[in-house]
């Protein structure tokens, strides 16, 4: 099975990569977003600025979301989370669409939100798989889907109650970095490539 990580040109990508590996695909870290939906699963990872991202994947826009609609399996990270939304407060551009809905900054005092947090009503088979109930978050930016039937998974910074993971068809996102949380989070990504292994 061959997995593909799209760089957006910012930060380092080589703890996914490593995660994603131990589940014996192939990986490639991808800056073209048509070799990147060529792949069995895109991953959309956190790392960047919405702008900058949303630069990324304008050139193949309707190419990749054609690859979705088709069966494309995607993870989206919380920045890639983000980019499947319409638009974010973050910055100009339009992300992929793929889950309609809109990007906020969080409403607290304490922003941005970095450590450990719970997560609610995480009832997904992916969590089942992975046992994840505690993840870690780096983010100033929540998703606001316009469908929260597609929320999977809540979680509250101070007051602030948001959808930490949603799925529609085949793509997930998460808000959370299941790579940067412990065993738990490993086992999540791995449940989601176990997913697209059994649907190929």
């Amino acid at each position: 099975m061959k997995v593909s990580i799209l760089d957006y040109g910012a930060g380092n990508l080589h703890s996914l990569a490593k995660v994603v590996s131990r589940s014996g695909v192939i990986v490639s870290v991808e800056t073209d977003l048509r070799l990147a939906t060529a792949a069995d699963a895109l991953i959309l990872p956190g790392v960047g600025a919405f702008g900058s991202a949303v630069e990324a994947v304008d050139r193949d826009r309707e190419y990749a979301t054609a690859a979705i609609a088709n069966g494309l399996p995607v993870l989206g990270i919380c920045l890639g989370m983000q980019l499947l939304m319409d638009e974010s407060e973050e910055g100009p551009g339009h992300g992929l669409g793929v889950v309609p809905g809109r990007v906020r900054k969080l409403r607290s005092s304490r922003v941005p939100q970095i450590g450990w947090n719970e997560l609610e009503s995480a009832e997904d088979k992916l969590f089942e798989r992975s046992h994840l109930s505690t993840a870690y978050f780096a983010n100033s930016f929540v998703c606001e889907p316009a469908d929260a039937n597609c929320a999977i998974a809540w979680a509250t910074h101070d007051d602030d109650r948001f959808v930490a993971a949603v799925r529609v068809g085949r793509t997930v996102g998460v808000q959370f970095h299941p790579e940067k949380s412990s065993a738990e989070g490993v086992a999540f990504v791995q449940a989601f490539l176990e997913e697209v292994g059994e649907c190929r």
